[in-house]
């Protein structure tokens, strides 16, 4: 991607981010991240060394998916810790039953350098369910 190019594509993420922001329904926790309830749970909320168990889909603001546990029907279990700041801010505000979608700016999910095609700079969408807290 040449430099323009990854700054437009910076850019269009911010932008998304903007006008979802002003969109009903649509909250924010800490610095930007943006959530809408799916589902309301009323179980314990998890801490920094909880275990948690969820399913989630990830994509991009593009629509692309880049990982997703709910088709094979099998949960994953993750130290709350371990996981990037985005996740770790929204699940401890989420409750087990709680089902979120889940708007993370690129500086709390994988920032300018992107990951395992995950570009740069990404809003990182994610479906989340949080099944139990360990």
């Amino acid at each position: 991607m040449a430099k323009n190019s990854k700054e437009a594509y910076k850019l269009a993420n911010e932008q998304y981010l903007e006008e979802l922001s002003q969109q009903p329904g649509v909250r924010e926790l800490t610095n930007g991240i943006l959530y809408r309830i799916l589902t309301a749970g009323k179980g314990k909320s998890p801490n920094a060394s909880s275990v948690v168990s969820v399913y989630y889909k990830g994509s991009l603001i593009n629509g692309k998916v880049f990982d997703d546990n709910t088709r094979n029907k099998v949960c994953d279990a993750f130290r709350l810790r371990d996981l990037i700041v985005g996740w770790q801010i929204a699940l401890k505000n989420m409750h087990e039953g709680d089902r979120w979608q889940l708007y993370i700016p690129a500086a709390y999910g994988y920032g300018p350098r992107g990951t395992h095609g995950i570009p740069g700079n990404s809003t990182l969408i994610f479906d989340i369910q949080l099944l139990k807290v360990h």
